[in-house]
């Protein structure tokens, strides 16, 4: 199999689709975990201005899936189909829950009865949540297996299926994650009572989050231990669940001291951090097989051609650094605090 600075492309294929992944959890996990404390604001005032926080940006951290949705399919199209097909429910819910949380956004201010912007603001957080729950529970299912026959096809059956016990603690966590990692990026754009109030809910939203992890891991090392066997053959890679804990306690430290800046970086990092522990726990298996573990889908087996690869590397080496050039330069022009008035954004 052809390399490229001593890795094959099916590997340079599964980093760079981790790597767009995890970009976008990072962006548009601040957006979600915005949406889920937006009910906790109690005045019109403080949710304005929490939306307009996140206004300028959140169309396109979404670049960021759309671009990770079609790396996948270009380059591993039999997981791409096999796990839609699977998880079929839960995409369709997605994709209706990211429709209504945009329209709630705009829909919101278009009209001044109290009536309507409660409802908008009521679907703009449900909407929100449901996303943030979603992402987990799709990345428990992954991570935790699903039936498959030699085909690599799905051969499971009900429609709540993928409502297992580890992918909604996956998915709680997920929330949780979240609404602490968009907590800290609201206090860096807010002020006054608003900023008073999310003090106080990021507190709630720290013990929150320590407690579903450690309540996740604990079950994870007692009812899924296929995820732990590539650390217990080596031992040295027990070095990224010690940078995980240490990146997780390094946040509350940080708010007590009211760096925000610095726990918004340790909170992104914790979830980058985090989709290096999944890489690790699959790698080079992208869906696992809960039942035949040769039916597993792997980054050879799914993997399209050598050729195909290649293009779209060159793609990803034009395209990479643009995109990342576009997100700076939108989060630099909007930085700083939000203020609702005649000139604001």
């Amino acid at each position: 199999m052809e390399t490229f600075l001593g890795l094959d492309y099916p590997t340079w294929w599964f980093l760079v689709v981790g790597g767009l992944f995890s970009g976008y959890a990072i962006l548009d996990g601040f957006d979600f975990g915005a949406g889920a404390w937006h009910m906790f604001f109690r005045q019109n005032k403080s949710r304005e201005i929490a939306l307009k926080a996140i206004d300028p940006t959140w169309h396109g951290n979404e670049v960021w899936l759309v671009i990770g949705g079609g790396t996948l399919f270009a380059g591993f199209p039999v997981f791409y189909g096999t796990l839609l097909s699977a998880m079929y429910t839960p995409f369709i819910l997605f994709l209706l829950f990211i429709i209504f949380r945009g329209i709630s956004i705009k829909f919101r201010n278009m009209e001044e009865m109290p009536w309507w912007r409660k409802m908008w603001d009521w679907s703009y957080s449900i909407s929100s949540i449901m996303l943030a729950v979603l992402l987990g529970v799709v990345v428990g299912n992954v991570l935790n297996g699903m039936p498959l026959d030699e085909n690599y096809e799905y051969i499971g059956g009900g429609f709540f299926e993928f409502l297992n016990p580890f992918s909604i603690l996956v998915g709680i966590t997920s929330l949780a994650l979240f609404m602490m990692h968009g907590g800290i990026y609201l206090l860096l754009k807010t002020e006054g009572k608003l900023y008073d109030r999310l003090q106080d809910l990021l507190k709630k939203g720290i013990i929150f989050f320590i407690v579903s992890y450690l309540i996740t891991t604990v079950y994870t090392l007692l009812y899924v231990t296929h995820l732990s066997e590539v650390f217990r053959e080596n031992q040295a890679l027990f070095v990224v669940p010690l940078l995980v804990f240490l990146s997780i306690a390094n946040v509350p430290r940080l708010v007590s001291k009211k760096k925000y800046g610095w726990a918004f970086i340790f909170t992104s990092l914790t979830i980058a951090l985090l989709f290096v522990l999944v890489a690790f726990e699959l790698f080079p298996r992208l869906l696992l097989s809960s039942g035949i573990e040769a039916n597993s889908i792997t980054i050879y087996n799914a993997a399209a051609s050598t050729k195909t690869l290649k293009i779209m590397m060159g793609f990803v080496a034009v395209g990479g650094p643009l995109v990342l050039l576009y997100s700076f330069f939108v989060y630099r022009t909007f930085w700083g605090k939000v203020k609702v008035d005649a000139e604001s954004y």
